[in-house]
């Protein structure tokens, strides 16, 4: 995580100052705003686990900010820095973020206090099942009040040991497989889930270039090819989202920055053999297709046409936001600008598109995989074949009518039924082309917002306060 110098609010501070900032567009009345505002309950869990002959004690968190709807829903992740208020903050922009993409969810966050890579896989097994077991009894697992989902240091293992732990400790309940998202496919997962979140800000970019006005506005024009990005972090979501805007876009990454310095190449680095490299030597030192630069977080700054944030929070403060040259930021990860950042740039002429609606893709697919669960069947099971035979209805009609034979490339075409992954897909592009659609129209209807996030969060916020005013969801 980057240090600053400079005194600003803490991460959960940062995010209610957003929130602050719509609230007063809106002109909601304190005691409502109070209500969405506050989290409804945080856990902290201390559980021993004994590890190499002897006993560790770990500490994790699970807050529930808003059960406006139900199940909440947020991730678990597993880091050394992780702290109440990290997870308190992250909470919160869950229920923001359910509420903009329109999933039916609260919002939930959890942690737990560790550096995953100092154990081994058994060992995490058990750290990982005692804490499932310690939130599972406390009531903050469920798959009908609270369902986690991967995060940062967390992924489909984890998320199988946790449901497999619930499984173990309600035998009776048929939904089971639903207490977590995130799963491998083969223990009730959904295609398309790993992917999501890079997938989603891919299709938020999309949206963004159909709108030449909001382009001209980042002082840019024309689509998408040919765009210069910079990229922080190739994990899950950075990987993926670099791979499809490179490889489906024509977006050129002349940088990644990581965790041992920055690697620069302004006429494009090839992600596929960067993210093998890393695998292959756990670093991105001696890549051979692009210069290496020992001070990654100066790269942020570097000068470009879209820079993705998909690392950690904080990234961009007031100590370093006054260099930023890039036309247009998508924050990938989550929090990666500070409150006074955000107002520095914005004030700049930087289109920030926000985190609470650019990684969405996350929770709108692991949505999906909970329906599917719940349902207790594959999407597309019940339609694929139909589709077949309609499209070949189809193409034999177009053959009978022009008396000519279709080409074979054609007749797979029309005839193919959609599958469970093509649904995932179509579900999330829809998902984000109708929420950038809504945030747009509110950012135009009302003169006193002046960024696109506050229009997100002013959204995010009329929807929220409905619920509570309508059923009196206090």
């Amino acid at each position: 995580m980057t240090t600053t110098t400079i005194d600003e609010p803490s991460f959960r501070e940062c995010v209610d100052l957003m929130v602050d900032r719509a609230i007063s567009v809106i002109g909601l009345d304190e005691g409502t705003a109070t209500a969405i505002k506050s989290c409804n309950s945080v856990l902290q869990l201390k559980f021993p686990v004994k590890i190499r002959g002897k006993l560790e004690v770990f500490t994790g968190w699970r807050a529930t900010h808003s059960t406006h709807r139900l199940p909440v829903k947020g991730g678990i992740r597993y880091a050394p820095y992780a702290d109440q208020d990290e997870v308190e903050a992250l909470a919160s922009l869950m229920t923001y973020k359910c509420a903009i993409v329109d999933v039916p969810f609260g919002g939930s966050k959890g942690a737990l206090l560790i550096d995953p890579l100092q154990y081994e896989r058994d060992e995490l097994e058990l750290i990982t099942r005692r804490f499932a077991h310690e939130l599972i009894r406390k009531g903050f697992l469920s798959p009908a009040t609270n369902v986690p989902a991967p995060d940062v240091g967390t992924g489909q293992r984890e998320m199988a040991w946790i449901a497999d732990t619930y499984k173990h400790l309600h035998p009776e309940d048929i939904n089971y497989i639903a207490s977590v998202t995130g799963k491998p496919l083969h223990h009730g997962g959904i295609q398309g889930r790993v992917e999501a979140t890079g997938r989603g800000v891919q299709y938020a970019l999309r949206e963004f270039f159909r709108y030449q006005d909001d382009v001209r506005s980042a002082h840019m024009q024309g689509t998408l090819t040919g765009k210069t990005c910079v990229i922080q972090g190739l994990g899950n979501v950075g990987y993926h989202a670099a791979k499809f805007l490179s490889e489906d876009d024509g977006v050129i990454i002349t940088a990644v920055i990581e965790r041992d310095g920055a690697l620069i190449n302004d006429d494009g680095i090839n992600i596929d053999d960067l993210y093998n490299h890393i695998i292959d030597h756990g670093s991105i030192i001696n890549f051979p297709g692009a210069r290496l630069e020992e001070n990654g977080q100066a790269v942020l700054e570097k000068a470009c046409d879209i820079l993705i944030p998909a690392a950690l929070e904080r990234q961009i403060t007031l100590e370093n936001a006054d260099r930023i040259q890039a036309k247009l930021i998508i924050e990938a990860a989550n929090g990666p600008l500070t409150y006074g950042a955000d107002e520095l740039l914005n004030k700049k002429g930087v289109f920030i598109i926000p985190d609470a609606y650019a990684n969405a893709g996350g929770v709108t697919v692991s949505y999906f995989e909970w329906i599917r669960n719940i349902s207790h069947i594959r999407m597309g099971r019940m339609s694929k074949r139909l589709d077949e035979t309609n499209g070949l209805q189809m193409a034999a009609m177009l053959e009978e009518l022009t008396g000519t034979a279709v080409s074979e490339t054609f007749r797979n075409a029309v005839a193919r039924g959609a599958d469970e992954l093509d649904l995932v897909r179509s579900g999330l592009d829809d998902t984000m082309r109708n929420a950038y659609t809504e945030i747009r129209e509110t950012f135009l209807s009302n003169d006193n917002i002046h960024d696109f996030r506050t229009a997100c969060y002013v959204t995010s916020i009329n929807k929220i306060a409905r619920s509570y005013l309508d059923v009196g969801a206090y």
